[in-house]
């Protein structure tokens, strides 16, 4: 998702299938850190950001019964974006901080190679600069937040150093750690954390809420993104639409994949994954997740469609390697119109089968 240096992520209030869990975790944590969990693309980090500021607004409680951050006063506007605000640090994937267009509180020389392609990790430098800030006394005199997302991209080593800020943490610090998996995390880090379960979108509200965002095929995309709402917002940036979605499967079956050119290739893998999964259910009698039900054959090829989510699963691990896209794209798609191709009922009877006593 491409931003400019002055956007900022959206506040959880003005996601709403998140307001109620963000009031209710304002008024009943207690404990210096918070592990955020849940879905995938539920707004983890958006929620971590808006519980961040709340605890660091400066208006009156009595002014904001809910808690939320009033959104006006001088600390609210210093944690909006940029990582400006003295008593709050965030620690990022510097690949997410490319993506947000923030700088990073990191040693001037780890980002100084233009040619080094940005980590996906939290490095255990990002970590130490943490450690540093903890032991810095507070700018505006209230509270000091860490907010580390996504936690479960930590390496041991970075999770181990946290571990000590964990378990001895100073006076009026706090810290959110936000994830898809808390599986993931170190034990020992998960256990010094109140955790919170985010629930999953409510689809008519986050249809609503993407409509309202101007996506005019929001339920399409809603869908695609498997009931993401903030991952259905970032396929219509990269230039994914609900029309091109809705077509992917003839595509493919087509064996064209000039339609899909432009788009990055770790997307368009992504996308075909999910052609693949919801041919294999219609193929087993399951009703598709991410495409409507007749958009795809119902007798393609289970062996060919078992190679190519083969192929798929092992390119989507190095998708963002500088492949040339054009023909690792091409490459799939007529890997795809090879599975998707038709064969008679009764072979395909078999392939079932087979596939059923192999599992």
């Amino acid at each position: 998702m491409s931003r400019t240096d002055r956007d900022a992520p959206p506040v959880a209030g003005a996601l709403p299938w998140l307001e109620s869990s963000l009031v209710e975790a304002l008024r009943a944590q207690r404990g210096h850190a918070l592990l955020v969990h849940g879905p995938q693309g539920a707004g983890q980090f958006e929620f971590a950001i808006a519980l961040a500021r709340a605890w660091l607004c400066e208006t009156d409680l009595v002014d904001r019964p809910r808690g939320l951050a009033c959104g006006r006063c001088e600390s609210c506007h210093l944690a909006t974006a940029d990582q400006v605000h003295p008593d709050l640090c965030v620690l990022l994937p510097e690949a997410l901080h490319v993506e947000l267009g923030w700088r990073q509180k990191t040693d001037e020389a780890e980002s100084s190679d233009s040619k080094k392609k940005p980590s996906e990790w939290i490095s255990i430098k990002q970590v130490r600069v943490a450690i540093e800030f903890s032991t810095l006394t507070r700018g505006r005199g209230k509270l000091k937040v860490i907010v580390i997302h996504p936690a479960e991209r930590m390496p041991q080593a970075a999770a181990s150093a946290l571990l000590k800020l964990l378990e001895e943490p100073q006076g009026g610090q706090r810290f959110v750690l936000a994830c898809g998996d808390a599986s993931a995390l170190m034990p020992t880090v998960r256990s010094r954390c109140q955790a919170l379960s985010l629930p999953a979108p409510d689809a008519q509200q986050a249809a609503r809420w993407l409509a309202d965002a101007g996506l005019a095929d929001a339920a399409t995309l809603l869908a695609a993104s498997g009931g993401q709402p903030l991952a259905a917002l970032r396929y219509r940036e990269l230039g994914l639409d609900g029309a091109l979605w809705s077509r992917l499967p003839a595509l493919v079956a087509a064996g064209n994949a000039q339609p899909l050119a432009g788009l990055p290739v770790a997307l368009v893998v992504e996308s075909l994954q999910k052609v693949c999964h919801d041919a294999m259910l219609v193929g087993c009698g399951v009703t598709p997740r991410f495409f409507p039900v007749g958009t795809l054959p119902s007798a393609a090829n289970m062996r060919r469609l078992t190679d190519w989510s083969r192929a798929l699963r092992s390119l989507a691990r190095h998708a963002d390697h500088p492949w040339n896209a054009g023909l690792v794209v091409e490459s799939l798609v007529l890997q795809g119109q090879r599975a998707l191709a038709q064969v008679p009922d009764g072979e395909r009877d078999a392939q079932v089968d087979s596939l059923h006593f192999s599992a």
